[in-house]
Formats: structure tokens, sequence, C-alpha cells
């Protein structure tokens, strides 16, 4: 699937929207190294064209690197990026589409492996906002079995230095607020058919543990215990994926929404707990109408919340700049000044792009 293609359908990224040495467990992760020492760093998400020359793309990555560009996500396997990348000293990251699965195969041999709305829906057959939207369920073992052979397949070759965790989430509750005109839609509150999961093997682990079917409860839109227990849900495959990861002394880091409050709030998404290398924020201020001083206060909160324990890229989306390059590099600064070891760029990166992202480094 081309990610690309997905966003100008749905107008929104998974990206939703990585770097550093070994993935360790939240409570072990080494803390990044100072800025003094590293030095500002940028990352770039790419869909890969395996149709490009090797010696085209050398040429490329090595603008990318004298612009600072030290890590490059490819949404497809292709080697002929990888080792370009890699031969102008970039690492190479395979970035995955984790729990929003689409594949025709996968629909149809495993059907019940997919996420169930609180209407009693499954996204297997009714996907919410557009047909790319098919969630797998977290709880289920298979499913955190699948992904993780995924991971291990993924970095068992030797040009991929890294893995790149994408929708590792539960689909959007809420909308960014730009985007509810798109689909005539009032997401003032959490709306049944978009509030998930609530399949037999969700509701049976929480009422295991809480005592109660979380559809007994009066507004289950409103239970703290309810959100924990799906936070948990994402969390634990995060933990099983960096256990492949750790196994290959590779790291893994993952595009996340933008703060860890609208994170939670909207998509179940507990990042700042996850055992990563490195988080790259979607901090995409078009669609939550904001201007881009927003930038450095979501920066800010993301880095305060992690304490530390791994670095964080701000993710840009450069649609959102209109071509307007001093607003991209005022953006850069932002994040820069309110701690984000780099900036982690969604769009095409033109001469003006990498102008800007060398003059912070």
């Amino acid at each position: 699937m081309d990610k690309r293609h997905f966003i100008k359908a749905l107008g929104i990224g998974g990206l939703a929207l990585a770097k550093p040495s070994l993935p360790a467990s939240a409570a072990t992760a080494q803390k990044p190294q100072s800025m003094e020492k590293i030095g500002v760093q940028h990352r770039v998400w790419i869909n890969p064209d395996p149709k490009e020359k090797a010696a085209d793309l050398q040429k490329r990555y090595a603008t990318y690197r004298q612009a600072g560009i030290t890590d490059l996500f490819f949404e497809a396997d292709s080697e002929v990026h990888f080792r370009a990348a890699k031969a102008n000293g970039i690492k190479a990251h395979r970035w995955m589409w984790t729990m929003n699965r689409g594949e025709k195969e996968l629909l149809a041999s495993h059907p019940e492996w997919y996420a169930v709305n609180r209407k009693g829906e499954s996204c297997s057959n009714h996907p919410p906002y557009v047909d790319y939207y098919r969630w797998l369920c977290p709880s289920k073992p298979e499913v955190v079995n699948y992904l993780k052979s995924q991971v291990q397949q993924f970095l068992s070759k030797d040009y991929v230095d890294g893995i790149h965790l994408d929708y590792v989430r539960f689909c959007d509750v809420i909308l960014p607020v730009n985007l509810w005109g798109n689909y005539g839609i009032d997401q003032s509150r959490e709306l049944p058919e978009y509030d998930f999961c609530y399949c037999n093997d969700c509701r049976s682990a929480y009422k295991s543990a809480y005592g109660k079917d979380p559809l007994e409860l009066e507004h289950p839109d409103q239970s703290p215990s309810w959100r924990k227990f799906r936070y948990d849900r994402v969390t634990n495959v995060v933990k099983n994926l960096a256990q492949v990861a750790q196994q290959h002394k590779k790291p893994i880091s993952a595009a996340v929404f933008p703060t860890p409050e609208i994170a939670k709030r909207i998509v179940r998404q507990d990042w700042t707990n996850w055992p990563l290398n490195a988080v790259m924020p979607m901090i995409y201020h078009g669609f939550y109408r904001e201007n881009i001083t927003w930038i450095g206060d979501a920066v800010a909160e993301g880095v305060k919340t992690l304490h530390g324990a791994f670095p964080l890229y701000a993710g840009l989306f450069l649609p959102d700049f209109h071509n307007n390059y001093n607003d991209l590099r005022e953006a850069v600064k932002l994040a820069i000044d309110n701690g984000a070891a780099g900036v982690s760029i969604f769009g095409t990166v033109t001469p003006e792009v990498l102008q800007v992202l060398g003059e912070s480094v």
C-alpha cells in the first residue's frame, strides 16, 4: 500500500506518523547522548520507487546526508534504495504498517483477527471512514505472533538497519477537527461506530481484570479503566516487537500522534511508555487548525513526558507549509529549541527543503 495515496484518500496520516542504538525496555532504555555530542539529526519518510537507478539514488542520498538527514524510513522493501542510503552513511529502516492491515489475503484468511466497534461491526467488512481502515485487534495472540514474524522477516535482511512502526494504535475514535467536514460528522463526543475494540477477546479480558463487560458500562467512553486496558493492549504489541528488534540488535522506532495527551485520547496510544529507541510524533499542525507555534508546544510536551527515555524527532507534514520555506525554517527551529533531536519530514524533499534542514545542523 502507498502511504501517500492513503493520506490523500483519508486526509490524515497514520504517520501518524529513529535512530539510537539498541532497543531496551522502557525501564532500561538508554538515555540519548547530549545534543552537543550527536548534533541535530533529521529523518525522512519515503515510498521507494524500485525502478530508480542506483547511480541516481547515490547522488540524491548524498545530498540528503549533507543536509543532516541520518535516517530514512522506507515504506517498501527496495534493496537498491536501502543500499544507496547506507553507502552514504544513512541508516535505512523498514517502515511497517502495524495494526492497520487491509491486505486481501489477510482479510480473506483471518477475518476474526479484526477489531470490532461498539455497535458490534467488524472493520473486516465495515471499515470506518475509508476502505483502507482495516484494524487488527491487539488482544489476539495470533495477531501479535503474526506481526512478530513480519518484523523477524524484515530485520533478518542485512541491508535493513531497523524497524519503524506506523499505525500502531486503534482506529481514530475522533479525527482531527479539520477533517470532520470531509465526512460530514461531528465528533465532539465518541461515536460507537468509531470506538474499538469490543470483540469477545477484548471484552473477556477486560471483564477478567475488572469484573464487568465494557458493554455493560453506562458510559464506556468515560471509563478510565477501559481506556487504560486499551492503551496496554497496544503497548503489549510494541513490547513484543521490540523484543524481536533487540534479538537482531537493531533499533525500533514509531510514528505516533502529536502529543501524549492527543495520542491517548483519540487513538489509545500511550507512546511515552513504549520500549523504543526513538519516536516521531506527527505534529501536523494543519490537521489540528494550529499555527506553527504549536509545533514547539507539542514537542515540549512530548520531551517533558519522556523524561529522557529516548529522543523525539518532530514529524512535519510539508504540504501544510505551502512552500513557505521561512515557515518551515521556523518550525524546525521551534522543534529543536523545545528539545527535539531533529525533525522527520513527510512530503516531497526539494532542494529548498534540504537547504532549510542543512541550516539547522
